[in-house]
């Protein structure tokens, strides 16, 4: 007989973040989308509120 003692497992080790993003496609499509959207819209209305007033003839 052998006496083996059993050592304990070292715990999992935990990916990056940037592993765990790139890991999850549509989690990235999502985060394109409503970056883009927000992007886009804040530029659009941060023109919008800048125009200066326009004087009619």
């Amino acid at each position: 007989m052998s006496d083996q003692t059993s050592a304990p497992s070292p715990p999992p080790e935990i990916p990056p973040l940037g592993q765990r993003l790139f890991d999850r496609p549509f989690l990235l499509l999502g985060a394109g989308l409503v970056v883009m959207f927000l992007f886009y819209t804040g530029w659009g209305m941060w023109e919008i509120l800048s125009l200066p007033a326009g004087t009619l003839p």
